[in-house]
């Protein structure tokens, strides 16, 4: 050990440190999902905001109706200017209401359309992908980005998806000044979102 260049224990530390939490970030549950083979080539669709741009990957197995619903309605144009109306730190970022009101909103089935909950699928961190609803069965357009662990919505609301680039956009969105309502003193929105 004495004999390996003053570079190698210099390096040694840094090197196991950042092991040590490769090690943990490859166990945290969106970074192992990635990791799956069935995975790679799984549907995503870019936001382009007031903010930056991130993508999300859809769980198309886990949440099929949900993902299709997400996909046809980024297709459509539906997200396109639409803001994000409420805001809420360490919380969750929430849009796709054409109303901006957070009680609006429809699904491409004509209405609402029932949860797809995947016991296997928690809110286990910042960027998970989830229907935001009013009760059981209640999905339509409305939809949520988490930015930190929210487990007591696990069961409650359908998760189909992930932030996969960009994530760093969501977190500046979660930063901004809200007022009362967690709404956004200056408007955050969706300019364009379109699958890949």
């Amino acid at each position: 050990r004495e004999n390996l260049p003053v570079f190698v224990h210099w390096c040694r530390r840094p090197v196991v440190q950042l092991l040590g939490g490769i090690a943990r970030w490859c166990s945290w549950k969106p970074f192992s999902l990635c990791l799956d083979p069935s995975r790679m080539d799984a549907p995503k669709v870019e936001l382009q905001t007031s903010m930056g741009t991130f993508a999300v990957e859809l769980y198309v197995n886990e949440a099929p109706k949900t993902c299709e619903n997400f996909l046809e309605l980024s297709k459509s144009g539906y997200y396109d200017d639409v803001v994000f109306h409420r805001i809420i730190r360490d919380f969750m970022v929430q849009g796709g209401d054409p109303t901006g009101t957070g009680r609006g909103g429809t699904s491409v089935y004509g209405g609402t359309f029932e949860d797809e909950i995947t016991p296997t699928l928690k809110h286990t961190g910042a960027g998970i992908l989830s229907m935001a609803n009013a009760g059981p069965n209640t999905n339509r357009s409305q939809f949520f980005i988490t930015l930190a662990p929210t487990p007591f919505l696990d069961g409650k609301h359908t998760i189909f998806g992930r932030v996969c680039s960009g994530m760093e956009v969501v977190q500046r969105m979660g930063a901004v000044e809200t007022d009362g309502k967690d709404r956004p003193v200056h408007e955050v929105k969706i300019l364009r979102a379109r699958p890949l």
